[in-house]
């Protein structure tokens, strides 16, 4: 039986539609991406305090001043530290004692070692005196051990003076710019106060929240493109995912993301927005 034109029509529009789910299935869907904004932050941005109080007696930098790591930044006075260094200092080099028992034990103990042979042979000692001799010899060799554990908790205490006295020097723990400085001198410092504010811009991270389903794509070690404010004239550089948060805000569903680079130069500078793209999820 001849088929009507509707029948016709009908079926061709429902192999199309069976072609059509085919190609849908053959080709992969292309996944949309997603322009996601943070705040660039510097490696180390540090607060700098004494331990201890004291008077300032040197500032020896300013803001906007680089430093190295372990380089001095501010003095106390420490007059009265360096006079207890040297003094557990000459206590502690005196080897006077020591160097006399151990000439004393030098002596004793050969001494001592005849009267034993000796009175073992009933020869012309008495036993007191062989006693003695041994007491002698004992006693001097117990001596030298306590001049000996006396000289190590000297050197400790030599060393506790030389830390009171560099804890009134503040150095830089990492290389940077010094970006404010809380005392001057002939200030009165205050242990825990800000002395220092210490930037290290030589490496950067950006901060940025993602949603949870863009994260979960993402590994540490990746490298990812950075793009900035177009007014700042900086070009896109290249970053690596240096962190990914294991938990998720509950309130936005986000999780933060780093991505680490390096400054060279200092050219960028933190607190400046940063933008990378990610995919979010396939287009509709």
């Amino acid at each position: 039986m001849p088929l009507s034109v509707s029948s016709l029509a009908r079926r061709l529009c429902s192999a199309l539609a069976g072609l059509g789910a085919l190609a849908a299935l053959a080709w992969p869907v292309a996944a949309t991406a997603a322009d996601f904004v943070g705040i660039v932050h510097p490696r180390h941005h540090l607060t700098l305090s004494f331990a201890v109080a004291g008077l300032v007696t040197r500032v020896l930098v300013e803001p906007g001043r680089r430093v190295e790591a372990q380089e001095t930044l501010i003095e106390l006075d420490e007059r009265v530290q360096q006079l207890e260094e040297q003094r557990r200092r000459i206590v502690f080099e005196d080897q006077s004692e020591i160097r006399a028992n151990e000439e004393r034990l030098r002596i004793v103990q050969p001494l001592a070692e005849d009267a034993r042979r000796l009175a073992a042979t009933r020869a012309a000692i008495s036993r007191e005196d062989a006693a003695r001799s041994e007491l002698d010899f004992l006693a001097t060799r117990g001596r030298l051990a306590q001049l000996e554990a006396q000289k190590k908790r000297e050197q400790a205490e030599l060393q506790s003076a030389e830390q009171e006295r560099l804890a009134r020097r503040l150095q830089a723990p990492v290389g940077g710019v010094v970006t404010k400085i809380g005392v001057d001198l002939g200030e009165w410092a205050r242990p825990g106060e800000m002395a220092i504010e210490l930037i290290d811009a030589s490496v950067l991270h950006l901060r940025v929240n993602v949603p949870a389903a863009a994260a979960r794509r993402l590994r540490v070690g990746v490298p990812l493109a950075v793009a900035f404010e177009p007014g700042l004239g900086a070009d896109v550089v290249n970053g690596q995912i240096s962190f990914i948060s294991p938990a998720v805000d509950a309130a936005s569903g986000l999780v933060e993301l780093r991505v680490r680079f390096a400054n060279p130069g200092g050219r960028l500078s933190p607190g400046i927005k940063g933008t990378i793209k990610l995919e979010t999820g396939p287009a509709r």
